[in-house]
Formats: structure tokens, C-alpha cells, sequence
């Protein structure tokens, strides 16, 4: 079995999945202290990114965040927000310990909270 890393993103105030919504990828690098970019995505229709976000070439063990950026995905899909919106851009931080296995960060969004959790 090969390593991954996937997420997906599901708008619970509609209860569908948010398409169209940027995704960055970040890197904790212990040489310079700063995190580094390590790819920018946007989901699909399904809410999801068209392949994985790290895969067996990619797969490192580190610290990591995930940034969704929710505040343009609701300005997009025309949901009144106050300004600046009150979830701008939501940060994930996690970890991969584990090269060889696949590790899945799904985000549930509405204008007013999230959550996340280890998927499968």
C-alpha cells in the first residue's frame, strides 16, 4: 500500500459538496522555521481535488496545513457575509507520521462554523 493525502469539502448550510473552492497545501520546514507552499488546488464538483494532494512520490512525513479558503466559496455562491467575513480562510494543521498509508482531512463548512475530522 502507498501513502496519500486527500480531502474533500461538503457545505452543510446547502448539504452539498463546495465546489470551486481554493485549496493551498503547506509544508513545516524545520530548516527555515516557515512553512512552504506545496500546491494549490480547487475542488470539483463533488467537492473534492481531481487526484490526490500528496501521493507515493510526494508522501513525506512532517508537519502540514491545509488552507480552505470558505469566505470566497460563500462570497461566490452569494451568501451574504459581514466584511471582513466572519471565516475567511480555515486552517487545518495536521501531521503525517506514516509514509505508507492514506491520510484523508474532510472539512464541513457553513458561514458560521466548521469542522473537521480523520477520514478514511
Amino acid at each position: 500500500m502507498t501513502g496519500k493525502l486527500t480531502t474533500h469539502v461538503l457545505d452543510t448550510s446547502i448539504g452539498k459538496p463546495a465546489g470551486n473552492l481554493l485549496i493551498e497545501l503547506w509544508k513545516y520546514s524545520s530548516l527555515t522555521e516557515t512553512y512552504i507552499k506545496v500546491i494549490e488546488k480547487q475542488t470539483n464538483a463533488d467537492g473534492r481535488v481531481d487526484g490526490a494532494l500528496l501521493d507515493e512520490e510526494t508522501m513525506e512525513i512532517g508537519n502540514y496545513e491545509l488552507l480552505f479558503h470558505v469566505g470566497n466559496y460563500f462570497k461566490k455562491m452569494g451568501v451574504a457575509q459581514e466584511n471582513p467575513p466572519f471565516l475567511n480562510v480555515v486552517p487545518v494543521s495536521f501531521g503525517i507520521s506514516d509514509r505508507e498509508i492514506h491520510y484523508h482531512v474532510p472539512l464541513l463548512i457553513a458561514p458560521g462554523g466548521y469542522s473537521t475530522y480523520r477520514g478514511s
